[in-house]
């Protein structure tokens, strides 16, 4: 039986927990040290503000359950994250991050998603998570390349940017450093910034690297293209509860691999922002109506968060929710 929990169960179990020492580490006075909740499994996360704006987390645990943590869309810092041991599953969401599949990501909202985790699983994990402004002295400079980076890891109030980079034997290497930093109090804090500059260089030289390179479109055979319209009218049909990336795969009978890219081939956007934009049109007809609420067409089309459904609605028609309920017209459509 899997155990489900909110994030604020999550974050009140860990908050309940005391913060103490942990035999195999150190505590500096930038660190802190966190035993993991005894009814979730056994070991600890270590949690170090390096400088304003630069959060690392070092997490050794080993679950005695299965269990899911349900997390709603939220804000969402510049992050990379690396695991040494483990898998995680977001269910669909993201695809399946372990050794050999990192994660980084821009700041914006992130989409709502579970993260599952397995009994006797044993998860040694690199957490960053950077403020963007620091980054700011990097785009301010006037060269496209720049630009270009600044709308990849500056979404604000859009979606935020997702790349998942193969965990390269490198960049595994420069995470076990990280793990193992061979100083202690201010020598260890400025070794530990440096490694996480040096870490978020790769990042970004792996995700240019790729976008740069010329990208030829998969051809799609025709069952395929009936599968994958098979899938869109799935999700058109059950827009407020959509089934998860897995599960809309086996569904129509085709990977999750080939309903990712298939999806971008074809409709020329991702499953999420399929699902995204059909929420949107179908808010827009329900505001129209007159006879609900902005917050209730906003629950009622899937959105737990009346700030990022307003903000959503906004960029992709050009006005408030209120201002469509009043009878503004819409400035533009983006389909």
């Amino acid at each position: 039986m899997t155990f489900t929990l909110t994030r604020s169960d999550w974050n009140e179990l860990w908050d309940s927990t005391n913060r103490s020492q942990n035999p195999q580490t150190a505590i500096d006075s930038f660190e802190t040290v966190w035993q993991m909740p005894s009814c979730l499994g056994s070991g600890y996360s270590r949690d170090l503000q390096l400088a304003s704006g630069i959060w690392l987390n070092l997490s050794d645990c080993t679950c005695q359950q299965d269990w899911t943590v349900k997390v709603p869309d939220h804000d969402h810092l510049i992050q990379i994250y690396v695991l040494l041991s483990g898998t995680i599953d977001t269910q669909g969401v993201h695809p399946t991050l372990g050794k050999n599949r990192a994660y980084f990501s821009g700041s914006g909202i992130s989409p709502s998603y579970g993260e599952q985790h397995y009994s006797g699983q044993r998860l040694i994990t690199v957490n960053v998570e950077l403020e963007p402004a620091l980054l700011e002295p990097l785009f301010g400079q006037d060269e496209p390349s720049r630009e270009n980076l600044r709308s990849l890891l500056c979404k604000e109030q859009d979606w935020k940017a997702s790349f998942y980079p193969t965990g390269t034997v490198a960049m595994r290497a420069l995470a076990q450093q990280i793990w193992n930093a061979p100083y202690h109090g201010a020598a260890k804090q400025m070794y530990l910034q440096g490694k996480v500059w040096e870490l978020l260089a790769m990042q970004i030289d792996l995700v240019m690297a790729d976008r740069i390179a010329p990208v030829t479109a998969p051809k799609l055979r025709p069952d395929t293209i009936a599968r994958l319209h098979y899938a869109k009218e799935i999700l058109t049909n059950q827009l407020e509860y959509p089934p998860l990336l897995s599960e809309l795969a086996q569904l129509v009978g085709v990977s999750e691999r080939t309903l990712q890219r298939g999806f971008q081939t074809l409709f020329k956007t991702t499953v999420l922002g399929y699902v995204t934009e059909q929420r949107l049109v179908r808010a827009e007809c329900l505001l129209r109506q007159g006879d609900r609420t902005v917050a209730e067409v906003a629950n009622l089309v899937g959105y737990g968060h009346f700030g990022h459904f307003a903000a959503a609605f906004k960029r992709q028609f050009g006005i408030a929710p209120s201002q469509c309920v009043a009878g503004k017209k819409l400035v533009s459509k983006h389909f």
